[in-house]
């Protein structure tokens, strides 16, 4: 710990600056330059968006294959930087040499162009892929955002095979990638290979594999610690301060202000060395194995680097030129992109969030069942989500599997049978013993329900392709109830919204979509989109509202997941947790902190 300390704190102000500075041109530059490559990709090969049913025809595209492994081994450029930098500044740090981010800068600038060489192709592999899939804190820059999406997620973790298969694959390559912790170290300080790095890093843990992995995880675990306490503290360093302060209330605004911006002023550093944390531990460790092993540790050879020879200078000033290119070129196109109002930073769009129960209240009650849908109106669901399949004999029954194994028992397709025989079927005992009456529901006995009651639905049509006239059945029945006002029929088949609006243009239509890129509103016969939560970002929300269209996310459970689409400002949210997701809307727009501090300074 005292050499990790040291490490950061040596050239601290070194150290903060480059971070401040990476962080800076990564948002305001880099990522608005990816985008506009992206999406500049999509112009060219001729898709204005993607989805899941276009996504694999874009993606085996020459074009996209070309520039998207240009852009990824760009990323992987920018990233390596940032760590190359950091373990510079480390590196004199722990020799006693002060630097400053000029010749920091410089260093790490030959640095990495050594590093950029054929035959370490594998380590941008590791960089773009290994790295962020582990998400164990050693991301870095613009790669650290890369997660699984959260849909993936859950149906893993709801299949045991397939949890059991991730796990494993997961374990595997947490212990691949600390075999091969020290790689960067080598490669920059060294200057080996990646393949020769990655055997002196294997022989630099050998035997200490688990000594390593607790010591890097333990003091991250510290870091989580001190910060918690660190803010434990400062609130009751307020509430000791305002009631000695008493019922002054000017008084007691400017102290909580003080500490306020005290307190915001260290979090913003903590999270600027977020990653330059990390990779001190690793830094730390790699000395410190290095020193048991009684392996030499080299200092750089900052006099010959500083002042490279006339060979190298040509190579290093285009290098740089090249960077003050990009940074340049990033910066004129966030600007020109927020001024011609294609980055769209404020929208008048007033709109009432609103919860939709998937699947009914499906974490209380059997899926799609009639006790799900009631249950969801009792615990103040705006809408009701279900799926609708056609039978043998024509009728619409409320199911999300073709199969119904999963939910009966029973190995059939809805297709194959007659209601007659669905609903002798037992659709709740799958789920608890204690509703081995459900049976599984016709559309009609749904729209009966739900036009008594002041709630409104949320039907989706998942066609087999062996239906006959799938779409034309359920409008009609959505029109025998009356009921086309308050409810959307919604599909991942564009071509099931296209019937439907062709039979009947005054329902409203909603496009599911797992993926959402570009210019979805540009989709035909959708008016309005349900896309998958890790897809929502608030440039399509944007994007979606000015079109005068809606946009829902599905399926968010998490409170974190479902603060985040409230602050990307979705009109709906699909969820398993009704009350869960109803209290977190209804105190987003009066926080539960600013309404906790005013009645406490009112005291």
């Amino acid at each position: 710990m005292k050499n990790t300390y040291k490490l950061i704190t040596y050239n601290f102000k070194t150290l903060l600056l480059f971070e401040l500075l990476y962080k800076i041109i990564i948002s305001v530059v880099f990522t608005p330059l990816s985008v506009l490559i992206f999406n500049l990709t999509m112009k060219l090969t001729g898709y204005s968006y993607l989805t899941f049913e276009n996504v694999g025809s874009f993606l085996l595209n020459p074009i996209t294959i070309g520039i998207l492994l240009i852009l990824l081994l760009f990323i992987s450029i920018v990233t390596l930087f940032d760590i190359s930098t950091m373990i510079v500044i480390f590196d004199e740090s722990y020799h006693g040499y002060h630097i400053t981010l000029k010749d920091a800068l410089k260093i790490s600038i030959i640095k990495t162009l050594k590093v950029l060489r054929p035959k370490n192709i594998m380590l941008m592999v590791f960089l773009l892929f290994i790295i962020p899939f582990l998400n164990i804190g050693i991301t870095s820059g613009v790669i650290s955002s890369i997660k699984v999406p959260e849909f993936i997620m859950d149906y893993i973790n709801s299949n045991y095979i397939l949890f059991m298969l991730y796990f494993i694959f997961y374990i595997l390559l947490v212990l691949l990638s600390f075999r091969w912790i020290f790689v960067f170290n080598y490669m920059i300080l060294e200057e080996k290979s990646f393949r020769q790095s990655r055997k002196s890093s294997i022989n630099l843990v050998y035997s200490k594999k688990t000594k390593c992995m607790l010591r890097i995880f333990s003091y991250q675990l510290l870091a989580i610690l001190l910060f918690i306490i660190s803010f434990l503290l400062i609130i009751l360093l307020t509430y000791f301060l305002c009631n000695i302060i008493g019922k002054h209330l000017i008084v007691k605004s400017i102290v909580i202000s003080i500490i306020g911006i005290l307190t915001s002023i260290a979090g913003l550093i903590i999270f600027i060395l977020s990653n330059a944390i990390t990779f001190a531990i690793i830094s730390g460790s790699y000395y410190r194995y290095k020193v048991l092993l009684e392996e030499e540790i080299k200092p750089i050879d900052f006099e010959s680097i500083v002042k490279p020879k006339p060979k190298k200078s040509l190579r290093f000033k285009l290098f740089v030129l090249g960077i003050i290119m990009l940074i340049i070129g990033g910066l004129s196109t966030s600007i020109y992109l927020v001024v011609s109002g294609k980055y769209n930073l404020n929208i008048e769009y007033v709109h009432k969030m609103e919860v939709t129960a998937h699947r009914g209240a499906s974490s209380k009650y059997p899926e799609n069942t009639m006790s799900a849908f009631k249950g969801a109106y009792s615990l103040g669901a705006d809408w009701i989500e279900l799926d609708v399949q056609q039978t043998k004999d024509k009728k619409i029954v409320v199911s999300h599997d073709t199969n119904l194994k999963r939910v009966t028992g029973v190995n059939k397709n809805i297709i194959d049978m007659t209601y007659d025989e669905i609903k002798e079927l037992d659709a709740g005992s799958f789920f608890d013993e204690e509703y081995k009456d459900e049976r599984i529901p016709l559309l009609e006995d749904v729209l009966k329900f739900a036009s008594s009651n002041p709630i409104r639905l949320n039907i989706e049509l998942k066609p087999t392709g062996h239906e006959e006239n799938f779409e034309k059945e359920v409008i009609d029945l959505i029109n025998k109830y009356d009921f086309k006002d308050k409810c959307v029929v919604t599909s991942q088949i564009h071509s099931v919204l296209k019937n439907v609006k062709e039979y009947d243009s005054s329902i409203k239509t909603v496009y599911v979509m797992s993926l959402a890129v570009g210019d979805i509103t540009k989709i035909e016969y959708a008016d309005a989109f349900s896309v998958e939560a890790s897809s929502v970002n608030s440039s399509l929300v944007n994007k979606v509202h000015n079109s005068g269209k809606e946009i829902y996310a599905w399926t968010v459970n998490k409170e974190s997941s479902i603060n985040h689409m409230i602050d990307m400002g979705v009109d709906n949210i699909i969820t398993d947790n009704i009350e869960l997701a109803k209290d977190l809307i209804s105190t987003s727009n009066y926080s539960y902190f600013v309404k906790e501090l005013i009645n406490f300074l009112r005291q």
